[in-house]
């Protein structure tokens, strides 16, 4: 038995195209060839990607992408916020698209919270409230599926089975919110109840207890197991840049409890690593570009997300943000991907670290005061760009000097092996080391 656990090391919120926003998309997409069960710990039907096999484009939002192998068992695990609409919707779409079995191939945990329609409608009335200061949320009702699920106020999987228990848990659930909102709130809970009268014994086949179905996982040393993060550190709800992240953990410890992982099983710990920064939404991102070369890699890169459309900010690659990303997730390896939409610029920056702008002083740690990030200036290192296409290159060796000088830099910086290199949007567009 082994375990490989892909994250997102930047900010990526959705995952796009078919290298996604980061690229979790490409390899989960690729070593879920190899493994047995591939599995989501945490996040919601918020973290869209597409994964690009057999001339045919397939999205994900809840699943995890291992449906698109046919030897790959699937499990939604207990620390994901789960949508009963996504579920049956998403499927559907697959198969739509010629992918075969999936229904055989897909479990959830009955642990997991149910993210209902109410949750969607308070999400947006919630992100109205913070006017200026909104988060910039998918809308999807992530936040207040968590906030109940901290509130215990939340409802489980298993709940949905005892129709009475369920009915009068949502209920109460929406008449809270109700108080809250008044009129603002568009939402008929007897609506959605009778949503859930029609999906309770479709998705009753799925359900499993995901703590005995993971130990036994775990237990048998043929199995090989996947596990794909939704979003990436930097939205990490303890270690982001709060309070413009997500709701979930979505670093390694997140990825253990939502599983049930045992840490000692663990053979790999892959960092995703766009060759640039982006992030969706709110919040500060020091390295961001509002000039030509922010919206040159917004338009070469494709930057928009499968879930929202909704144009992602661009700028340079922030190695003191990947070094903070790192000390917290502890990468085994790296996977640098999007490297060939930097194939036309002259000149690359790199930030490597930032600077007090009153006393000189260079910051070695990345602060959690967004109010001290923003006062500071950034130090940018600068590299020639080697201006070919590299798309067509199949091995390291023939990569063009300056590429391969700019990979390095960023592997000695961050003392971890870049181990996959994404120059393409195809599946075998990937430089292996």
């Amino acid at each position: 038995m082994s375990i490989t656990v892909i994250l997102g090391s930047q900010w990526a919120f959705l995952r796009l195209q078919f290298l996604g926003d980061e690229g979790k998309g490409k390899i989960s997409d690729i070593l879920c060839g190899e493994a047995d069960l591939c599995c989501r710990a945490a996040g919601g039907a918020n973290a869209g990607h597409s994964v690009h096999a057999n001339g045919v484009s397939y999205d994900f939002h809840l699943l995890p992408s291992g449906l698109i192998s046919p030897r790959c068992m699937n499990l939604i695990g207990s620390g994901v916020v789960f949508s009963v609409h996504a579920f049956f919707s998403e499927l559907q779409a697959l198969e739509d698209k010629g992918l075969k079995d999936v229904r055989e191939r897909i479990l959830v945990s009955d642990r997991a919270q149910v993210n209902l329609e109410l949750h969607a409608r308070v999400d947006g009335l919630e992100e109205a409230e913070l006017g200026t200061r909104k988060i910039g949320t998918t809308g999807r009702g992530i936040g207040p599926s968590y906030a109940d699920k901290a509130s215990r106020s939340g409802i489980r999987v298993h709940e949905i089975f005892n129709q009475a228990k369920f009915e009068k848990r949502l209920r109460e659930l929406a008449s809270g919110y109700k108080k809250r909102f008044g009129d603002l709130l568009d939402y008929n809970v007897e609506d959605e109840i009778k949503k859930f009268q029609e999906w309770r014994e479709m998705l009753r086949p799925f359900c499993i207890n995901a703590v005995t179905f993971m130990e036994n996982a775990q237990d048998d040393a043929s199995k090989k197991i996947l596990v794909e993060g939704a979003n990436a550190l930097m939205l990490d709800v303890d270690y982001g840049t709060y309070p413009f992240v997500t709701s979930s953990n979505t670093d390694i410890g997140g990825a253990i409890k939502g599983l049930a992982l045992s840490p000692f099983k663990l053979k790999e710990i892959i960092g995703v690593v766009k060759a640039y920064t982006t992030r969706v939404g709110g919040g500060p991102f020091k390295t961001e570009d509002l000039g030509e070369a922010g919206n040159k890699l917004q338009e070469i890169g494709r930057e928009w997300g499968v879930s929202t459309g909704r144009r992602r900010r661009c700028g340079w690659l922030d190695l003191a943000v990947l070094k903070y990303s790192c000390a917290i997730n502890k990468y085994t390896a790296l996977n640098l991907t999007k490297l060939d939409i930097l194939d036309t610029f002259p000149v690359i920056q790199v930030a490597v670290a930032y600077k007090d702008p009153e006393t000189g002083d260079l910051i070695d740690y990345f602060p959690a005061d967004l109010d001290q990030l923003e006062a500071l200036e950034v130090v940018y290192e600068e590299f020639k760009g080697w201006q070919t296409p590299i798309t067509s290159i199949k091995t390291y060796a023939e990569l063009p000097e300056e590429a391969k000088e700019y990979i390095e830099y960023i592997e000695k910086f961050l003392n971890v092996p870049i181990k996959w290199i994404g120059t393409g949007p195809k599946r075998d567009d990937m430089i292996y080391r």
